[in-house]
């Protein structure tokens, strides 16, 4: 059994990739968001669902043992978060983190500045890229709710591709990068629709 924990687990891509999760026969999944009961139709065998605030850093701590991959799709202080997060790794020795970040954090959208806007998801993935964990940070492009997958990747240092991509393609990349722990490790991939 692979122990998955979702920080954020209410959101968009979170619930896509939950039911993508539970399709696979060996994976336990740990909840943890601040409203438990928006997912308590979920609990079961393999899923349990922690209410908890990824700023409560014992918490936080609390829910890292015995997991192996941590997923993290939040937002707000993202910058709190994401030291929170590396530090209660740590504590948990716990290695393998997936983080949703945005496009445009390296100014490698050709033709955007989104300047200051994007300061919360810059700042974040210093933090997470200055650690020594096994990282992949996903800056996907505006997302749609289509029924499809259909996405490709960029490196950090690449012109980002397309404008455009589909919360359940997001969801797929991320199921099969903690499927596969050893992929993409300590790369930032920006996520698009090929157009």
């Amino acid at each position: 059994m692979k122990n998955i924990l979702i920080l954020g687990a209410s959101g968009g891509i979170a619930r896509i990739a939950i039911d993508l999760f539970l399709n696979e026969d060996d994976i336990k999944l740990t909840l943890f968001l601040r409203n438990s009961r928006r997912l308590k139709n979920l609990a079961s065998e393999r899923v349990q669902i922690v209410e908890g605030d990824v700023l409560d850093l014992n918490k936080l701590t609390e829910a890292m043992h015995g997991q192996d991959v941590v997923y993290a799709n939040l937002a707000g202080d993202l910058k709190k978060m994401a030291e929170n997060i590396v530090e209660s790794m740590h504590e948990a020795n716990v290695k393998r983190l997936i983080f949703i970040s945005s496009m445009g954090i390296y100014d490698e959208v050709p033709g955007e500045k989104y300047g200051s806007v994007l300061n919360p998801y810059r700042n974040a993935a210093k933090v997470i890229e200055a650690s020594d964990l096994e990282y992949t940070i996903l800056r996907p492009a505006w997302f749609t709710n289509a029924n499809e997958v259909d996405y490709e990747t960029t490196q950090k240092g690449e012109p980002f591709k397309g404008t455009s991509v589909s919360r359940k393609s997001v969801a797929d990349l991320v199921v099969k990068l903690a499927i596969n722990p050893e992929l993409e490790v300590r790369h930032s991939l920006g996520v698009n629709k090929p157009e």
